[in-house]
């Protein structure tokens, strides 16, 4: 195939990737705004995160190997459609739990378009190739992530469309995105009358689902040491060993547990963990930030973002054409691995008055370590499968970034609001008698505060116990990136295949 012919192929899946990406971020800054006026607490605001990338975490893998097994297009028309009907229920959500019931579909489709994106790619596009069509799929990422952002700061602050235009304005874009992948995506079909292993989905699932359960209520609703942290983890621990049960005894497994014999795939997997909590949890309170300890409007929020955003389009951009060009990978990854951990523990000293040149400047480099690290670890896992275990093998490297981002998130969530009560209480003796009546107040009834109501010495005790907690977030997040950067420092080198899938299926059917 021509590049012409490649981006036309791709269009269709650019646009629904970015439509799926689009609904995500656009949402970012608006969610303090729609957590108050829902009427949740911090606890609702990491649960809406959260609940999506539960969803994406235990459906990346069932998505990967119905690629294996059915037409790929079909799957991702149907995930396409399974998004807007999540979007739908979101928007229309009249409280917490309904938006957060809505953002689990929302991220069951989401994981279809994540996982099958990186298939298609290796199915059409051979590894030593595969670089530069990886940077155009960074760079839909990089867009989608920030426009939407200021997008959804935009229709937030207009009276006349309100924040729930947010969940809706991904449908359009998912409607086009259907037409022309019906239009543009053929594939060659390979028919494969296996079982899909529902067993092993559920397990999973319900495995990853008790232990975000517990990571996000410990300490809050429950201590860390406590009756219901053993019955929990207990029981993540059970349903963890019977999957594991399951997938040795199934013809087709939904998590191949052979592939983790290749060295590759096994730190590809456990760096991408780390690289999943660093990525999500540590940018995911970034809006939080900007709106409360700074007193920002979304809009801004979203402008104030870009600097994290350009720094992801142009490492994934350049990156990607540089590797096609010199075959060469692992010096990207570990370099983003550097940059990306530079970035988060600069950002540790942050507070709710750093001067904004210093954010910027960090946010930069994650930006920056972002856009070399996630698709450099699909590529060289991508890179030593076999065509039947290419879609396993991608979602599986997702997998576990998204099961990172979702953990990371349920942690750090609980520990931010145990660091803004810790800064709170430290310097609530600052404020005068009354001050202190009202603080007590705002930081009562589980509500995330609007500092824009409050009298000017509370609301600047507000502004630098939360600006103070997500600096520690920051901070604890760091060694978590480190730890990724020496994973793959073992990640062996290996030259990219000359060949795409499509062609190797081809060649296999064609040997006797």
């Amino acid at each position: 195939m021509t590049h012409a012919q490649i981006m036309r192929a791709l269009s269709g899946l650019l646009l629904g990737f970015f439509c799926a990406i689009l609904s995500s971020t656009v949402v970012t800054n608006a969610l303090p705004r729609i957590i108050s006026d829902l009427g949740g607490g911090q606890s609702a605001y990491t649960w809406v995160v959260t609940s999506s990338l539960l969803a994406v975490t235990a459906s990346t893998p069932l998505w990967g190997k119905l690629s294996d097994q059915f037409s790929k297009k079909i799957l991702v028309q149907s995930a396409l459609v399974i998004f807007v009907i999540g979007s739908l229920i979101a928007g229309l959500a009249q409280n917490p739990a309904t938006l957060i019931t809505a953002r689990v579909v929302q991220g069951f489709g989401g994981g279809g378009l994540s996982a099958l994106g990186q298939v298609v790619l290796a199915a059409m596009i051979a590894p030593r190739e595969r670089g530069r069509y990886s940077g155009y799929l960074g760079a839909t990422f990089a867009v989608a992530t920030v426009g939407g952002p200021l997008l959804g700061g935009v229709i937030t602050d207009t009276s006349w469309l309100g924040w729930r235009w947010c969940l809706f304005v991904g449908v359009p874009f998912a409607v086009v995105a259907l037409v022309v992948l019906q239009r543009t995506l053929n594939l060659p079909l390979t028919k494969r009358h296996v079982k899909v292993d529902w067993a092993g989905a559920f397990f999973v699932t319900a495995a990853v689902s008790t232990l975000l359960i517990w990571v996000t209520f410990a300490d809050d609703k429950y201590n860390w040491l406590s009756w219901q942290t053993y019955t929990l983890v207990g029981g993540s621990l059970v349903l963890t060993l019977l999957f594991l049960f399951v997938e040795t005894r199934a013809g087709e497994p939904i998590i191949p547990l052979r592939l983790f014999r290749n060295p590759t795939i096994t730190l590809a997997s456990i760096a991408s963990l780390f690289v999943g909590i660093a990525l999500f949890a540590g940018t995911v309170f970034f809006s939080q930030y900007f709106q409360v300890a700074r007193g920002e409007t979304p809009t801004m929020s979203g402008v104030m973002t870009i600097p994290l955003i350009g720094g992801l389009f142009v490492s994934s951009t350049v990156s990607g054409r540089l590797i096609t060009r010199t075959g060469r990978w692992k010096g990207w990854l570990l370099t983003g691995g550097i940059l990306l951990t530079v970035g988060l523990a600069l950002l540790g000293r942050l507070r709710y008055d750093t001067p904004y040149p210093y954010i910027a400047g960090c946010m930069a480099l994650i930006g920056l370590g972002v856009g070399m690290t996630l698709q450099n670890l699909v590529l060289c896992t991508q890179n030593q499968v076999s065509v039947d275990d290419l879609g396993a093998a991608s979602s599986t490297v997702t997998f576990f970034r998204s099961l990172g981002g979702a953990v990371g998130v349920s942690v750090l969530g609980s520990l931010l609001t145990t660091r803004i009560g810790h800064h709170a209480l430290s310097t609530i003796g600052q404020l005068d008698t009354q001050d202190q009546v009202t603080a007590a107040k705002a930081s009562s009834g589980g509500q995330l505060p609007n500092p824009a109501l409050l009298p000017a010495p509370v609301r600047t005790w507000l502004e630098g116990a939360y600006g103070h907690g997500i600096g520690d977030i920051f901070l604890y997040v760091a060694p978590v990136a480190l730890i990724a950067f020496l994973v793959t420092l073992f990640i062996k080198e290996v030259p990219l295949r000359a060949t795409n899938a499509t062609a190797q299926l081809t060649e296999t059917e064609r040997t006797p």
